[in-house]
């Protein structure tokens, strides 16, 4: 027996062949089966509707049809399994159909339609209530950072440039700017939402339809806010992926960021912050670790969304400008994946932020070493004693310089050390006072006189805070607004298709 015999052997001579089935329909039936079955229904429900308001379907037929689909909508789809018989889920929700009704009803269910814009419509619903949830859960952390940095404006602490202490601020100044990063996220995910949230229905196959259909009506009955307009891109345009993709990479990697400060910041050595014991974990043989599990399991997590969305983004590259169906089954569970993912993440570090203990001394003590205030030394100069910035500059390095050879911090130096090397540099003494240098080295000094805006500025800070509580309060208002005109959308159109039933 030839290879080619005992493969055809094995798994058969028609199609669909038996590794074909186990590789790939019955995945693509599961994913089908557990992410698009209700999204099926309602765009069957709607269709109908429209069908019949355009006397394009006779209002008994109509009424036959939406009975069968409310029956079979009923079942408990999660026991569904692949059936050899059908190729996907859409053709065994299209037998049973015919099973209820007879096979010209259910036929005419499809009159003016695709799976092509079947297809698209339905991920398109998945896909926006998903984006719904994943924006409900970041305006959720931005307003627990918010809220936990209104607790620490004074809360002294060191910035860090090249991973090295820079200068002094605030643990609400460093939390509310990442907040600030995450409401730009907020605004990448709400325009991905209003892409993804367009209806293709109408497009059919991909050049439109004979029939005098209203694409707007089953825009309205889904709670689509447009259309996709040209039949061709309806069908063909894949970009609402690609941005949904992007977004999230552009979201995990900006998590990703400052969750590996959280995770230095817990450190014994480091310090600053304790997390709380829901969220370590002891270790199985030393009994004194508090592993930071929720942090180490949220960055592993965000990595891994990122790599499911750019498997999106690479499955889509040089796919022909067509239907895409069959790649978008097997591209749809990555975006989910995802999402789910990013989900997970967004919980466990509002759970973090949320119960942290912050080491308000031992961040201060920090913000005393390094010499991380010798910047406003040296503006002190110029405001002060009338010197150029870049002298200032190299009087201040010296300074460093001598006091990390004497073993001394900033607020260890005497006016005399400074003396002594403004003499070396400039010819004459700075005289700074005693009480002078000890304003200057201070860094609640240094943080409270930067008050430009964005500053570190307690007052400054929160004014920034007042502001950002204002516009996540009117982004969580426009949240729930989209929510409530989709639940809407979902009750009038289950209401239509009832009195429709009903007769009434």
């Amino acid at each position: 027996m030839t290879i080619r015999e005992e493969w055809l052997k094995k798994d058969g001579s028609s199609f669909p062949g038996k590794t074909y089935v186990e590789c790939l329909l019955k995945p693509v039936f599961n994913d089908q089966r557990d992410y698009l079955f209700h999204a099926m229904f309602q765009v069957h429900r709607a269709h109908v509707l429209m069908l019949c308001e355009k006397e394009i379907l006779p209002a008994e037929d109509a009424k036959k049809i939406l009975q069968a689909v409310e029956t079979i909508a009923c079942c408990d789809y999660q026991q569904l399994e692949y059936d050899p018989r059908y190729e996907d889920l859409f053709f065994m929700m299209e037998a049973r159909l015919t099973e209820e009704i007879g096979k010209e009803l259910a036929g005419n269910m499809h009159i003016a339609r695709s799976r092509n814009d079947m297809g698209v419509a339905m991920y398109r619903i998945v896909l926006r209530d998903r984006l719904l949830d994943l924006i409900d859960k970041v305006l959720t952390l931005r307003e627990i950072l918010l809220k936990v940095s209104s607790e620490h404006l004074e809360t002294v602490m060191p910035a860090y440039t090249h991973t090295q202490p820079a200068q002094p601020t605030t643990l609400g100044h460093y939390l509310m700017a990442v907040h600030d990063v995450l409401e730009r996220d907020s605004r990448r995910l709400l325009s991905a939402f209003q892409n993804v949230n367009q209806s293709p229905l109408g497009a059919a196959a991909i050049t439109t339809t004979g029939f005098d259909i209203c694409r707007d009506q089953v825009k309205e009955s889904l709670g689509f806010t447009s259309m996709v307009e040209n039949s061709y891109d309806a069908i063909a345009g894949a970009d609402y992926l690609l941005e949904t993709a992007t977004v999230i990479i552009v979201l995990m990697t900006n998590l990703g960021r400052w969750i590996q400060d959280f995770l230095l910041f817990c450190t014994r050595e480091f310090a600053a912050v304790r997390i709380a014991d829901p969220y370590v974990q002891i270790s199985s043989i030393m009994p004194q670790k508090r592993n930071p599990v929720s942090v180490e399991h949220s960055r592993s997590l965000a990595s891994s969304a990122i790599a499911d969305a750019q498997a999106v983004c690479t499955m889509i590259h040089n796919t022909p400008f067509g239907d895409i169906v069959d790649t978008e089954d097997d591209l749809q569970p990555h975006l989910y994946q995802s999402i789910d993912k990013c989900v997970r993440v967004l919980n466990l570090m509002s759970a973090v932020i949320s119960t942290i203990e912050v080491n308000r001394n031992h961040l201060l003590q920090r913000a005393r070493e390094g010499y991380i205030t010798i910047t406003e030394l040296a503006d002190a100069m110029v405001r002060e004693k009338g010197i150029s910035f870049r002298t200032a500059h190299q009087i201040a390095s010296r300074v460093a310089k001598t006091a990390i050879q004497e073993g001394k911090e900033l607020d260890d130096i005497s006016p005399g050390m400074i003396d002594r090397v403004a003499r070396d540099v400039i010819g004459y003494d700075l005289a700074f006072t005693a009480e002078e240098l000890k304003r200057v080295c201070d860094p609640f000094t240094f943080i409270e006189i930067r008050k430009c805006p964005g500053g570190p500025s307690p007052v400054e800070a929160r004014r920034m805070l007042d502001e950002r509580e204002k516009r996540i309060r009117e982004n969580r208002q426009d949240w729930q607004d989209i929510q409530r005109k989709l639940e809407a959308a979902r009750t009038d159109l289950n209401r239509r298709v009832q009195e429709l039933i009903e007769g009434r």
